[in-house]
């Protein structure tokens, strides 16, 4: 097997197994999808597998300026127009469902707290509509809050379906609130939310539940960071917590699992805790657990993705940033093809620089 192997996800078949990963890139003013984004999809729509950027399930679910909602008619109206641009062109495309919890501010909430499975502040500053702030302390979410929480990630996962994405693959990974119930760095509740292991992923199994009986399982996916401690994120029993949670995600028979490696970027040499999985050890250790099709991201260049997909430790991979600059990313891969060089400074900005405008050849 290789990356240009057909696969079937769900009941969705693949024609590479080449996925362009999730990415957040601040384009959708005032939460609304818009022609620009459209441009930018459809550009990229020889992936095998588009997951849209993260995408808020719900107003409460904002942390971050510009990025989209699928929670209003509006959203699905305008998320319409790149799907369909996306099918056009043979593409599939999952939308990435987020509540990014405490990673918010009271800016965006009109002065009220972001909520979170506990009062636990992540450390550093956020870009709010009013400039860059430190992040304040959540206000912990009461059981009854919890279950409208589940129920706005099945609601926002039978609009996308409404606005024509193929399925959801549901964000719990990078320290946002599904993954800020699963470890005990912020979650110190002494209900059936925290606690003990099981306690703890109870959130997550409860919105994987939730969404696959909105949608069917076969639409469904979801995102984990195991050894990830982007905001803040820290957990005492990592491996054993993620052990139980991907064991029990094999009950649900979904379209996915969508695994990050912990990851270093070029030149740097971080390491994860000395009892996490470190660099390159996460997807393979998950492998003998996980019975399903795993997707494997972070720090994939053409080789080493073609050597996971023959060695089967994953099916399918996400490539991030070689999407932003390489919308032809499959095709320059086949023909062997000179890559692209990304602009970081563009990555986040609301204009077409270093957005839509990178050259191609579909």
């Amino acid at each position: 097997m290789n990356l240009f192997d057909p696969i079937t996800i769900g009941d969705c078949q693949l024609s590479n197994r080449i996925a362009m990963a999730p990415l957040t890139r601040n384009r959708a003013k005032a939460t609304i999808p818009n022609e620009m984004m459209r441009i930018y999809y459809n550009q990229r729509s020889t992936a095998g597998l588009i997951i849209s950027e993260a995408t808020n399930i719900s107003s409460q679910a904002t942390g971050y300026v510009n990025t989209p909602g699928i929670y209003t008619n509006l959203h699905i109206e305008k998320w319409k127009r790149i799907t369909d641009s996306v099918h056009h062109y043979g593409g599939k495309i999952y939308c990435q469902l987020w509540h990014v919890g405490r990673s918010s501010h009271s800016d965006f909430h009109n002065g009220k707290l972001p909520v979170a499975p506990s009062a636990i502040a992540s450390k550093g500053q956020i870009k709010t509509p009013y400039g860059l702030k430190d992040k304040e302390v959540p206000r912990e979410l009461e059981i009854s809050e919890i279950k409208q929480v589940i129920d706005d990630y099945a609601n926002a996962a039978e609009n996308a379906i409404k606005a024509g994405f193929d399925g959801v693959e549901i964000h719990g990974a990078n320290g946002y609130l599904i993954d800020q119930f699963i470890c005990d760095g912020s979650n110190q509740r002494t209900d059936e939310y925290g606690g003990s292991i099981e306690n703890r992923c109870k959130f997550a199994l409860e919105v994987v539940k939730a969404v696959s009986d909105r949608i069917s399982r076969k639409k469904v996916a979801i995102k984990l960071s195991p050894s990830g401690t982007f905001n803040s994120m820290n957990d005492s029993t990592v491996i054993e917590t993620f052990s139980y949670l991907i064991k029990e995600l094999n009950n649900f028979s979904l379209s996915y699992l969508h695994l990050a490696e912990f990851y270093n970027p070029p030149g740097k040499s971080y390491k994860a805790p000395a009892h996490y999985l470190q660099e390159g050890e996460v997807i393979k250790y998950f492998r003998k657990i996980y019975k399903g099709i795993i997707v494997g991201n972070s720090g994939f260049d053409f080789k080493k993705a073609n050597e996971y997909i023959s060695k089967s430790y994953c099916d399918i991979i996400a490539f991030g940033k070689l999407f932003i600059s390489n919308p032809d990313l499959p095709r320059r891969f086949k023909e062997n093809d000179e890559l692209n060089d990304w602009d970081v400074s563009t990555f986040y900005t609301d204009t077409e620089k270093g957005y839509i405008d990178y050259p191609f050849n579909m």
